[in-house]
């Protein structure tokens, strides 16, 4: 048994912000390869926000906010890496089966890195360039130690001060406007 992540939805916005989103529930790897071809730099819409705060989910291999970590046993972990190899050989040009499978347990054991929290753990990353790197960052959200009772001011997320890290300026995407198929 391991731990790896798993892609999870809590409301309808990764289907109106990504290009694709990825269905509740599949095994999900950081996914930054995906972006290896790309002019980082010049990403727009959807693309952009899959790259800055994307998940890639195993199955449709579609884009999720958050993820869960989640047990797993060694034949889920097996589908997973197999998924992904098939994936990396077709859509980004492995040059075999071997250097696909190696890329994918890669990219398997550092998600499964990701998840040494207690399952239901909920994990988000941030991903920027900066000096010409791509830089990712990682997040967990938790469980209150106590009940909130106090539903006049219910908050979901408490901010956290990170020193030592520049927070990057507030995407303000227009949602309306990306689902009515705007970028």
């Amino acid at each position: 048994m391991t731990r790896l992540p798993r892609t999870i939805r809590l409301d309808p916005s990764d289907a109106l912000v990504f290009p694709h989103a990825a269905e509740p529930g599949e095994w999900a790897v950081p996914g930054g390869f995906c972006f290896w071809d790309d002019d980082v730099a010049a990403l727009a819409g959807k693309r952009r926000q899959a790259f800055r705060a994307g998940w890639l989910g195993l199955g449709s291999f579609g884009w999720s906010t958050l993820v869960q970590v989640s047990t797993a046993t060694d034949a889920q972990r097996e589908e997973a890496v197999a998924a992904l190899a098939a994936h990396i050989r077709a859509a980004h040009g492995a040059p075999d089966d071997a250097a696909a499978r190696a890329a994918a347990e890669e990219e398997i054991a550092f998600a499964e890195s990701l998840c040494e929290h207690p399952p239901g753990t909920l994990l988000a990353l941030g991903r920027s360039l900066e000096d010409g790197e791509v830089r990712e960052r990682f997040r967990t959200l938790h469980e209150r130690a106590q009940e909130h009772r106090a539903f006049d001011s219910l908050p979901v997320f408490a901010a956290v001060s990170v020193e030592g890290e520049e927070e990057e300026a507030p995407m303000r995407p227009d949602l309306a406007r990306m689902a009515r198929g705007g970028t």
